[in-house]
């Protein structure tokens, strides 16, 4: 008799933490479809709770909540962490009772690529998702998948499809191109619908990423005629191919020597390469030569993600494309929210709280704890977490916690929100709280070069993104006057710091991913990430990024968010050039936590410095220490005034959007 062991956190639900302190588990889709489907199949579960007296009591109570009466044996619960097999082993020995005469009857079914390698360790089969589940009981492989769609079908098309087929999508390349997980079955069902298959390998224990490339084409491969004078169309293919073939082949020498298995090529991306990583590769962490921000992407499974993007329901994005300039007559803030914003989000305001988070002050005044690096893997990460959920708090909104697991690392995104009675949408007012000093030097006791300790190394991160974040806790603060004051807005505020940007996007994918899965309506998304580096000398300029990769609606509403915010910026300080960056021009495209929700039918912006060199080569006139440890807020490239401008430019158009 086979046995089915079930991650929970991503793979059976999204778990958040209510502003109550409760712990609730929204189902992902199509998760309890299959669960019903496969009635007779006894079923347990492999988890991590969490640290806490009380943190298994907890988690299964919000299981049985979110799924009645579908996990009945406690005999098959396993509660810890999974960063070997051993709680695998265990689970193998508890099946025995459950009729599994051995390790390759039990599969065990989980997002995260690392765990299934350690199930594989323990003999057990494994699933990378629940839809897969009846293919790994009956041991069908599951395959990387390119699906190019036939000539007039949009990628909406294909949803009821896959709803009904052993697919899975990851990544929506094109109108015509989408990257996804399925069996023989379901390649068969795409096959049959006119689709044309490419099938690049299992799924087994690996992870799939985007990692794009800004380097110009290999110059000895376009002197060799290798594009030729071929058509437009093959010419730009031939193009995407050469650039693939260079960002893998960089991307696998970087890896190479390591106790891993090779990365395995998924195909052209837009700007890049796809490509499938194994457990313990770190793909985060490599970085191409002279790469722009955000080169690499981690990309999700998910069945909704063929959902019509930029269509109904109100108060999605293609009610909002309108509604973006309809709200307040011209868009443009009142003198109220205007003296509000100046009066709250101050030079001082935000030196306090990038002082804090980055380890110039105390984290807790009257305390001596001081930060030494928000990144993914240091201790610090969590303790920023609790202090920036206590301000929030103070204030009076709702805060949540949403978690996520990255590299056996249990993170949280932290939002807070002012909920107004019958609104159609809300707003949401971002950056990323996270920092990292990948790109600084450092040396072992000797003297000698050695590589980033993210665990042990500073990674103050005062410009990136301790400006943002401070950004958003002003803007909160803001809030908080005008409520106080009597503002009544029409729509929900809310304030979302995201974990792991620094590690392809991996938070706000999680959390716009389960935005979408518990039904949100979203308005807009403004993301302020560095907004604090301007060079001494140099003409302050405001980078507003809109560019999209996802076609249609939600390119006109993010176009439209963007010019809001461009019209707003010269009421702040008229001095301040600003520069629009849309379409395929902008460079931003898919390189910060707006893209998550670019990529969920989401109108979004991102905020920043002179990050970008100009389209003729001019550099930007941003921080110089991107990436290193000289990155503190007593920088000589960081301004708290230029930072004042940039914040309340965002803060005052996002409170007009929301009725302010």
């Amino acid at each position: 008799m086979p046995v089915l062991f079930f991650d929970i956190g991503a793979t059976l639900a999204d778990a958040r933490t209510e502003p109550d302190g409760s712990l609730k588990l929204l189902p992902r889709p199509r998760v309890t479809a299959v669960l019903d489907l496969l009635p007779d199949v006894p079923r347990g579960i492999v988890s991590d709770p969490g640290t806490g007296e009380d943190a298994a009591a907890e988690v299964a109570a919000a299981l049985h909540q979110a799924f009645p009466g579908r996990f009945p044996d406690d005999r098959l619960v396993h509660w810890g962490r999974k960063d070997s097999r051993r709680l695998f082993d265990e689970a193998v020995a508890s099946a025995a009772g459950a009729g599994a005469a051995s390790a390759d009857e039990c599969v065990f079914v989980g997002e995260d690529h690392e765990e299934r390698a350690f199930a594989g360790q323990a003999g057990m089969r494994t699933s990378p998702h629940p839809v897969f589940a009846l293919a790994a009981l009956e041991d069908r492989p599951v395959f990387w998948i390119r699906i190019a769609l036939p000539e007039g079908r949009q990628p909406s098309a294909l949803e009821a499809l896959t709803n009904d087929s052993e697919i899975v999508p990851v990544h929506v390349a094109s109108e015509r191109l989408v990257l996804a997980m399925a069996t023989a079955h379901g390649i068969h069902a795409l096959e049959q619908a006119g689709c044309t298959v490419d099938v690049r390998g299992h799924v087994a224990d690996t992870a799939a990423f985007l990692v794009r490339d800004n380097r110009p084409l290999p110059a000895a491969a376009e002197a060799a005629g290798a594009l030729g004078a071929t058509p437009p169309a093959p010419r730009r293919a031939a193009a995407e191919a050469l650039r693939a073939n260079a960002v893998l082949g960089f991307v696998a020498g970087e890896l190479a020597g390591t106790s891993h298995a090779p990365v395995l090529p998924l195909g052209p991306a837009p700007g890049g390469v796809y490509l499938a990583a194994p457990a313990g590769a770190p793909v985060e962490d490599v970085h191409l030569p002279d790469a722009k921000p955000g080169h690499t992407e981690r990309l999700l499974p998910d069945p909704a993600l063929l959902a019509p993007r930029g269509e109904a329901p109100p108060g999605d994005i293609a009610a909002v494309a309108g509604g973006i300039t309809a709200v307040a007559g011209d868009g443009l803030p009142s003198g109220r929210t205007l003296d509000a914003v100046r009066a709250a989000v101050t030079p001082d305001v935000l030196s306090g709280h990038v002082a804090r988070i980055s380890g110039a002050e105390p984290l807790v005044a009257g305390r001596p704890l001081r930060v030494r690096s928000r990144d993914a893997s240091a201790e610090d990460n969590e303790r920023v977490v609790e202090a920036l959920e206590r301000r929030f708090q103070d204030l009076g909104l709702a805060v949540r916690r949403h978690s996520f697991r990255w590299h056996g690392h249990r993170l949280f995104n932290v939002e807070a929100e002012h909920r107004v009675p019958d609104a159609d949408s809300t707003v949401l007012i971002t950056a990323h709280l996270d920092s990292t000093a990948a790109d600084g030097e450092f040396f072992d006791a000797d003297g000698e070069p050695r590589p980033y300790d993210p665990a042990a190394d500073p990674a103050p991160g005062a410009d990136d993104d301790g400006s943002g974040t401070a950004g958003v806790m002003a803007a909160a603060e803001c809030l908080r006057r005008l409520l106080d004051d009597g503002g009544t807005p029409t729509r929900n505020i809310r304030f979302v710091l995201f974990n792991a940007e620094e590690q392809a996007l991996t938070g706000s994918k999680f959390y716009a991913r389960a935005a979408a899965a518990a039904g949100d309506r979203i308005a807009g998304v403004f993301q302020m990430d560095m907004i604090a580096g301007r060079q001494r000398a140099s003409a302050p300029t405001v980078e507003i990024h809109s560019g999209s990769s996802v076609a249609g609606p939600v390119a006109t509403a993010s176009d439209a968010l963007g010019g809001r915010v461009a019209r707003t910026v010269p009421l702040i300080d008229p001095a301040v050039t600003v520069q629009q960056v849309t379409g395929d021009a902008d460079p931003a495209v898919g390189r910060s936590d707006h893209a998550s929700f670019h990529e969920r039918g989401w109108a979004a912006v991102a905020v920043s410095e002179d990050l970008f060199s100009t389209p003729d080569g001019e550099p930007g006139n941003g921080t110089r220490q991107y990436h290193t440890p000289g990155d503190t807020l007593h920088d000589e490239d960081h301004s708290p005034d230029f930072a004042a401008t940039v914040a309340r430019s965002v803060t005052a158009t996002a409170l007009t959007l929301a009725g302010l």
